[in-house]
């Protein structure tokens, strides 16, 4: 396979290609984001395609190159990362008791500089939470985990204790649909390649 580089900061992402048995590079994009409103499906593919296509112009090989970004939408209302301990807890208050929607926006530039293709794609993932109280949230703001992650919680740590079901990719949920990555590239090489 040609040289992979991943268009992302989050350890977590990286966590899951190797995983998943990819050979990877970062390279973080630098270029602001720009968030308009969106749905919270065109929101999360629009970021990761500025993101992969920032990364791939520093590139002149032929490579390919995976942007992604995350977002959690609870009513349309899509939750980023906290701004603070008390937005934290707004975010969380919403959530508990509640279905939301994890969405993964994924593009994959593949080719030589003047010759590439983009794919870009999401992936959707409803979570629901179990009630959880105003002392429960606090005591889970108190362990830092929140603060940087899209919808104050992180679904791999401490926050698992507050999930109560995964209807779709779990890895979606975590940062990265990477089964279906797996499957865009190696379906492909098989003469099955998956429909994203």
């Amino acid at each position: 396979m040609k040289r992979i580089i991943l268009a992302s900061a989050s350890p977590r992402r990286r966590d899951l290609m190797e995983q998943a048995g990819f050979t990877f590079d970062v390279c973080v994009s630098t270029k602001e984001e720009k968030k308009e409103s969106w749905s919270p499906e065109e929101t999360v593919k629009r970021l990761s395609e500025q993101k992969a296509l920032d990364v791939s112009e520093q590139y002149d090989e032929d490579c390919i190159v995976i942007g992604a970004d995350t977002v959690v939408a609870c009513e349309h209302e899509i939750l980023g990362k906290p701004t603070d301990e008390e937005d934290a807890f707004r975010m969380l208050f919403m959530l508990q008791g509640r279905t939301h929607q994890v969405y993964t926006g994924v593009t994959i530039i593949e080719g030589p500089k003047g010759n590439r293709t983009v794919k870009v794609f999401a992936e959707k993932t409803d979570v629901t939470m179990y009630p959880m109280s105003a002392d429960m949230i606090r005591e889970y703001i108190r362990t830092g985990e929140p603060m940087d992650k899209a919808g104050a919680y992180g679904i791999q740590g401490r926050a698992a204790v507050f999930v109560k079901s995964v209807c779709g990719d779990y890895n979606n949920v975590v940062g990265l649909p990477v089964a279906a990555i797996w499957q865009y590239f190696y379906g492909k090489k098989e003469g099955r390649h998956a429909a994203l």
